[in-house]
Formats: structure tokens, C-alpha cells, sequence
């Protein structure tokens, strides 16, 4: 099977920014709360969501506070930028050490060139072997908006059979998510291998 062209990848990737600018976001409740009042995150010092069943995208607060992630009945942690630079998120392992939780982390930085495919098959490996046992799963990111939603979205693609674009609104729809633009451009290229894979072909 023929190869998208980098012209072609663009004009994909530019239809997923566009699903992803015209998918409306619901705020819900913080989950853990009952009250449905946006700012009472920023009072509180969380931010997460349940953007598909047991899966939550939240940022560095709602990653660094233990007892909050108990009373969530988080069990897998997903830290897609892990590290002590600018725009990281210094955890490990052994921050949660006094839990029952298992991590998995990696330092990708939030820029187009970044290359957060070549986490894809792991990320999307940990959170099925979670969810499968019963658990659920948190992926974050510092603000839980660009590199958490991307690995979540090849989950949804790799594991639960969506499209890029239906990975997006599912997503969207329980989170104002931001996957930057290299970003996208590497989903439409899994989206693309996924495709040829199910119809049998090789790459």
C-alpha cells in the first residue's frame, strides 16, 4: 500500500485540527465533586477529567496529590513528561512508592518536532493491561492538555478501534484538549498504519 504524502499527512492533520476546533467541550464536576463550577478547580488546585471509561487526563496537580488519586481509585499513572526542565513533571516510581500505584514515564517536551509516536505501542500496551485488571488509569502531562490527550488518543485508536477523529470527540467532548500541531500530524499517521494494518496490508 501506498505511502501519504507529506502534503497529504498536512491536509489530514488540518482536518483533524478542524474536528478538533468544532468538537464542543462539556464541563463536568471535578471528579471527586459534585459542584459543576469551572473555576472551583483553580480554587481547589486540581485538574482532571474522565474523558472514556476509568481513563482520566489531569495535569501535574491532580498527578501530584496522592490522596486525591486514592480517592479517584487511580491505579496506573501514565507521565508523559516526566523530568525536572521547564514544562516537566518531576515524578517517578518512587514518588508514589507509598501506594499501590504503578507508573510508567517518559520526557517527551510539548513541541511539533517532539517525537511522542515512538510511545504510542507502550502507553497504549500499560493502560490496556490496567484497565483489563480492573483499574483505572491517569495520563498527565503539565497541563493535561497536549502530550496526556495524544497518547490517550492513540490508545482509543490502537486498543479501542477508533479513528483519529473519533478518538477527538470522544475526547473533546470531557476535556478541552490541545494536541499541538506535530502532534496531530503523528496521529494521522498512525491513523493511517492502523487503516492499512485492518485491511490487511503491511508497511
Amino acid at each position: 500500500m501506498m505511502r501519504m504524502t507529506r502534503r497529504e499527512e498536512e491536509l489530514a492533520a488540518r482536518e483533524l485540527a478542524h474536528v478538533l476546533n468544532n468538537t464542543r467541550t462539556i464541563y463536568n464536576p471535578l471528579p471527586g465533586y459534585d459542584k459543576n463550577v469551572f473555576h472551583e478547580r483553580y480554587q481547589i488546585g486540581l485538574d482532571c477529567d474522565e474523558v472514556y471509561p476509568n481513563i482520566y487526563i489531569g495535569d501535574a496537580s491532580s498527578a501530584k496529590n496522592k490522596q486525591y488519586l486514592m480517592k479517584l481509585g487511580i491505579s496506573h499513572v501514565v507521565n508523559t513528561a516526566e523530568g525536572k526542565l521547564l514544562g516537566q513533571v518531576d515524578t517517578d516510581q518512587d514518588f508514589y512508592r507509598n501506594t499501590t500505584i504503578q507508573y510508567l514515564g517518559f520526557s517527551i517536551m510539548d513541541l511539533p518536532v517532539s517525537n511522542i509516536g515512538q510511545y504510542f505501542a507502550e502507553v497504549a500496551d500499560f493502560m490496556e493491561k490496567a484497565i483489563k485488571g480492573g483499574g483505572k488509569v491517569l495520563v498527565h502531562c503539565l497541563m493535561g492538555m497536549s502530550r496526556s490527550s495524544t497518547c490517550v488518543l492513540a490508545y482509543l485508536m490502537i486498543k479501542e478501534g477508533m479513528t483519529a477523529a473519533e478518538a477527538i470527540k470522544q475526547v473533546r467532548q470531557h476535556r478541552d484538549i490541545r494536541p499541538n500541531d506535530g502532534f496531530l500530524l503523528q496521529l494521522v499517521q498512525l491513523d493511517y498504519k492502523l487503516q492499512a494494518q485492518r485491511l490487511g496490508y503491511s508497511q
